[in-house]
């Protein structure tokens, strides 16, 4: 990812991805709404990530990601889904697995993302998926949701 960048700062850059996708910026307020956590806190945090050039804050203003942090954000919300969609495959409930793969997505090295990532989109990829891999994939299904 980048260094020094935190978890919680990963967290964050998420975050403010997910609302800036919907208008373009975010506020202080709508960001610690969607982490349960004080707006003194997100202020704290977004001092160090205004320090490391991944956004922009306005005193009592918008928030915005800077390009940096906007492609960060992007890459850790698209970690995030693919874990949730692992673990879906697997048969974890979906409130689990949200909860899941935000262990996951901070926990593993980068060689085994990519190699999920990969698994992940064989499984995935419609229709041009080999049949054998159809085959095995409901099998995997059938199997895991009678135990």
């Amino acid at each position: 990812m980048m260094e020094g960048l935190s978890r919680r700062g990963e967290d964050y850059l998420r975050v403010i991805y997910e609302l800036s996708c919907e208008k373009g910026f975010t506020r202080v307020k709508e960001i610690a709404e969607r982490l349960a956590v004080k707006p003194a806190s997100v202020t704290e945090m977004l001092r160090r990530l205004a320090d490391m050039g991944l956004v922009v804050h306005e005193k009592y203003g918008i928030v915005r990601l800077t390009d940096e942090g906007f492609r960060i954000g992007a890459m850790v919300k698209d970690r995030h889904e693919l874990f949730v969609k692992f673990l879906e495959m697997l048969g974890v409930p979906h409130d689990v697995a949200v909860r899941d793969a935000h262990e996951l997505e901070h926990r593993l090295s980068s060689e085994t993302l990519t190699q999920i990532e990969k698994f992940v989109k064989l499984l995935l990829s419609p229709p041009d998926r080999p049949a054998h891999v159809r085959r095995w994939l409901n099998l995997l299904r059938e199997r895991l949701s009678s135990q």
